[in-house]
């Protein structure tokens, strides 16, 4: 294979992988401040893009402030399922918390299009097409800016969680009960988790939202984003950035070099051979912490 066309996947895959890892990140705050897995993560990125354009054609706003509208009241809504949804399962099984968040993430996957419609609804956030070009690689300015966007928010998450909230966001991820004998509000601390995760899901949502346009799809970034965070770690914020980057060279050269000889669909089945790679060989993960339960 051409060895141009090897870098242009690269490239293309690692800036991808960062795209997808935002909305990953998302299930790794909430894992690492509840131990809860959010399977609704997907749809909140969805959720996040309705509101963009809604906002931007409904209400009129200019695009930039129909972005900060949407980050504010999806900021809102995650703090809101915690609090009317998530607060109202405490003492029941693990297990019933997590169908409750796959229960959200069916709900708003077909509400989304019986509000808005089934048509794809462009988001427009003036970026050209006209790719960069760099000696002879040519890329994609869209994943360019958005994977650019995204590193700095992980980036500035993993900031977060070493300043004195992270510090209590973590204290309670590692044991709620010693939390709480120091004064830290436990469900305030995650509520703030689920409001952070549903407004970078909506950051994940607009950006690719201006790539593909807004419908029920962007819900399906849910089984890319389980890859990353099961990857890289349910409790490690920093094996996101690397996990993101495996998965998205992964896919773009499975793409590249194997759709050709087999006709194509590999893109859709690599994140499920990575997650059960993981779950075979390192189940907790490249960077999570191992948990061993004597019995």
């Amino acid at each position: 294979m051409d060895f141009i066309l090897l870098c242009e996947l690269a490239i293309s895959g690692v800036l991808v992988g960062l795209m997808y890892g935002l909305i990953a990140l998302g299930i790794v705050l909430i894992y690492k401040t509840s131990g809860l897995a959010n399977l609704a993560q997907g749809a909140l990125a969805m959720a996040g893009g309705y509101a963009t354009v809604a906002f931007a054609t409904l209400a009129g706003l200019p695009m930039w402030a129909a972005i900060i509208a949407a980050l504010a009241l999806m900021w809102l809504g995650g703090m809101l399922i915690e609090r009317v949804m998530l607060r109202r399962m405490i003492g029941q099984p693990v297990i019933m918390v997590i169908m409750l968040t796959l229960g959200l993430e069916i709900f708003l996957r077909g509400v989304g299009p019986g509000l808005f419609g089934s048509a794809v609804k462009p988001l427009d956030l003036g970026i050209r097409q006209a790719p960069i070009i760099i000696g002879d690689i040519l890329i994609n300015r869209a994943y360019l800016i958005g994977g650019a966007i995204s590193a700095l928010l992980i980036i500035a998450t993993i900031a977060l969680f070493n300043s004195q909230i992270g510090v209590r966001m973590r204290a309670v991820s590692d044991d709620q009960t010693a939390s709480w004998s120091v004064g830290i509000r436990v469900e305030r601390m995650i509520a703030i988790a689920w409001g952070l995760a549903a407004a970078l899901a909506t950051a994940a949502g607009i950006l690719w939202g201006s790539v593909q346009g807004v419908d029920w799809s962007l819900s399906l970034l849910l089984m890319k984003a389980l890859a990353i965070s099961i990857l890289g770690g349910l409790d490690s914020i920093a094996g996101v950035l690397l996990a993101a980057v495996v998965v998205g060279v992964a896919e773009s050269l499975a793409t590249g070099i194997l759709d050709p000889l087999v006709g194509g669909g590999t893109r859709d089945i690599v994140a499920s051979v990575i997650i059960l790679m993981t779950l075979l060989v390192r189940p907790y993960g490249l960077f999570g912490r191992e948990h061993i339960e004597r019995v």
